[in-house]
């Protein structure tokens, strides 16, 4: 028996049949049966493994002829489903921020060699060291975190990366459109929070904030242990002749007889970690190259600076060890709360993996219209 008043569940009934109303006009041919087998995908009970089990479902009213009807012949505007998925009420935090989260979730296709433009994707065992590559599709996904804990986000966006596609490029082409969707549909306005944007160790999270710099968006992204960075320069001395240094000394992770006093310390008691101390530098920076996604940038490279964080937790779950964590902020000047926003934002990334649509575990609206569009892509009936 449900315990919400009466009141929200009749909103939440009509928001839920607006959408459903819109989702089947984004639907452009054999729309009656992909709405069906979409209707059966939420109400299936576990793991959906092949569609055929759809057909089974009483939620799929059509024979089994329709199910490979649909798929071969059916059409989805992928570009209206965007647009409908960014109108939806979505979850904030503390002052009405909006914090979304890249990721990138494979479609494995190890027994499908005619399969074109397969990539080997990155697949993590139940070992630490049991990490291995198959073939398969890379989707990168863009959704919308809530401040709790939770299995349940909104996505937003599903992309497939080709084997000629710079990461970078498509994630930051990616990211424009969803924030450019999200203002258009009313979402920001002028005044509001900037959008926060977490990601993960393998994003160029500098590359990222430099190239979104011109929209209302703080990117946070964890970087490599390992990594070397530059302090600010040092003022300008007087007397001292030749071109000023354009970086200040280095900052190397992995060497702490390198870091200056941190110009933030915070401390904050949780319940699954302890204590949570996170330290803080203003205006770090990589030293930038003409390689990988700096190698077509026209003129003088510039100096991306940020805040550096290192996030250290007394345990993880079961008393394990928790190793120090790094996280680079496109924001400067922050405070200790922003510091303590962007980390707490980043552990809420995790919930992007419990709600991954690979297989189908996903039983939100806005996650099966998007399985929807992978299904379709992988047909080549997007329009």
């Amino acid at each position: 028996m449900s315990l919400l008043p009466d009141a929200v569940q009749r909103e939440a009934f009509a928001e839920a049949s607006r959408f459903r109303g819109e989702f089947y006009e984004c639907l452009t041919a054999r729309r009656d049966e992909l709405f069906e087998l979409a209707d059966a995908m939420l109400c299936a009970d576990g793991a959906v493994k092949s569609p055929v089990d759809l057909t089974l479902l009483p939620e799929h009213r059509r024979g089994h002829g329709a199910m490979y009807g649909g798929l071969n012949h059916g059409r989805l505007n992928v570009d209206r489903l965007r647009t409908v998925l960014a109108s939806l009420p979505l979850p904030r935090f503390d002052g009405g921020r909006l914090v979304l989260a890249v990721d990138v979730s494979p479609w494995l296709r190890s027994d499908a060699p005619c399969s074109a433009e397969r990539l080997f994707c990155h697949v993590y065992g139940r070992a630490k060291t049991a990490s291995q590559f198959i073939p398969g599709w890379p989707y990168s996904f863009v959704a919308v975190l809530e401040p709790g804990a939770t299995s349940w986000t909104a996505i937003l966006d599903a992309v497939r990366l080709g084997p000629t596609d710079d990461a970078t490029a498509i994630t930051a082409a990616q990211l424009r459109g969803v924030v450019e969707r999200l203002i258009a549909a009313g979402q920001w306005q002028a005044g509001d929070p900037d959008i926060v944007i977490v990601s993960d160790a393998g994003y160029d999270v500098t590359r990222l904030a430099w190239v979104l710099r011109d929209l209302p968006v703080e990117l946070v992204g964890r970087v490599r242990s390992d990594r070397v960075m530059r302090l600010p320069k040092p003022p300008r001395m007087h007397g001292v002749n030749g071109r000023p240094p354009k970086h200040g000394p280095e900052f190397r992770f992995t060497k702490p007889e390198t870091w200056p006093e941190p110009a933030i310390t915070t401390v904050t008691d949780t319940t699954n970690y302890g204590k949570a101390e996170a330290q803080a530098w203003d205006r770090v920076h990589p030293r930038l190259t003409h390689r990988s996604s700096w190698l077509d940038h026209d003129g003088e490279l510039p100096v991306v600076e940020g805040t550096l964080m290192r996030l250290k937790v007394e345990h993880l779950s079961k008393d394990r060890d928790a190793p120090p964590l790094w996280l680079w902020s496109s924001k400067t000047g922050a405070t200790p709360d922003d510091v303590d926003r962007f980390w707490q934002a980043f552990l809420r990334r995790f919930d992007l993996e419990r709600s991954k649509p690979d297989c189908c575990r996903s039983r939100d609206l806005a996650s099966l219209s998007l399985f929807s569009f992978i299904v379709l892509d992988y047909r080549g009936l997007l329009v």
